[in-house]
């Protein structure tokens, strides 16, 4: 049976243990030259209705390097959903290709792609949620603690699609999720519902920054107005002040704690350039780490490379 990846709980906890462990020699091994192209002679067909240039750069030169071919099709070359149903593109590409990976507006357009695809469908991103954006960060987390053990990760600003993620990250591991929002802005109620019922994590939803960061292991930051919100940005703003990532909000944790953005940052509106560039963030490996997760979980749900 085909396996796809739209959300983090298509994996259970041991499968996420083994990605993570996979994209660990993955890295190992492009840093140390070794040739391994599972995909030799594959080719994946990536569609966009939202541009990007970590989501793009990641896969696509990730899947050369695994020895396959990647085909861009921007919003214009498809318009899903608008100039042909999405499961009559869906059945196309899976008579062209080997894998989809598509970074969509609309939710409902990837569940209805890996419905009708008889290949594996990989989320890119939607307006719900960011898996392998998520993946990517609690690889890195790893990477620079060592562990994931009483682990604290609080998310200031917009409960968006990559709060959702985390939201379902904290479903499968425990740790203690804060997201602090204003009011206005809070994560999908059911998805934070479902994280609490699960009953792994501790999650909190709270609206004073100062207050929620205590002893964070980790600070998140992403844009207050996503893409498609940009004609918000003013009002947003007006919304989220009090909410910026600051030297002064960073030294509230009252310990070493690491500064994660998935990018691209709007430097001095949700994050100040002092705490971009401080021996605290480590963001630029998260944006390495998108490629190398990435490549993981299109080796482990076809399972090309666990067979070669």
């Amino acid at each position: 049976m085909k396996r796809d990846f739209l959300h983090i709980t298509d994996f259970t906890t041991d499968e996420i243990g083994q990605v993570l462990n996979l994209a660990a020699d993955l890295k190992a091994g492009l840093k140390d030259g070794r040739e391994y192209q599972p995909f030799s002679g594959q080719s994946m067909a990536m569609i966009f209705t939202k541009p990007s240039a970590r989501t793009r750069l990641s896969f696509e030169t990730g899947f050369y390097y695994l020895g396959g071919h990647a085909v861009y099709l921007g919003p214009s070359d498809i318009e899903i959903g608008k100039r042909e149903a999405v499961k009559d593109i869906a059945r196309v590409i899976s008579r062209y290709n080997h894998l989809i990976m598509a970074r969509l507006f609309d939710h409902a357009h990837i569940l209805e792609l890996a419905q009708f695809a008889s290949i594996p469908v990989i989320n890119g991103l939607t307006d719900y949620n960011h898996p392998c954006q998520v993946m990517a960060d609690i690889f890195t987390i790893k990477e620079h603690r060592g562990h994931l053990d009483a682990l604290k990760v609080v998310f200031v600003g917009d409960g968006n699609n990559v709060v959702n993620s985390w939201l379902r990250l904290a479903m499968r591991l425990p740790m203690h999720f804060v997201c602090i929002c204003p009011k206005q802005f809070t994560p999908d109620a059911s998805t934070v519902q479902e994280a609490i019922a699960a009953g792994i994590s501790e999650i909190e939803i709270l609206h004073d920054p100062l207050q929620g960061v205590e002893n964070a292991d980790v600070v998140y930051g992403d844009v207050w107005a996503s893409m498609g919100q940009k004609h918000e940005a003013e009002q947003r703003h007006k919304h989220f002040e009090g909410f910026q990532i600051n030297d002064a909000l960073m030294a509230r944790t009252g310990k070493k704690t690491l500064f994660l953005h998935c990018l691209p940052a709007e430097r001095g509106r949700e994050v100040t350039d002092s705490v971009m560039e401080s021996t605290a963030s480590v963001v630029f490996d998260e944006a390495e780490n998108r490629m190398h997760v990435q490549n993981a979980i299109m080796v482990y749900i076809t399972g090309e490379g666990l067979t070669k």
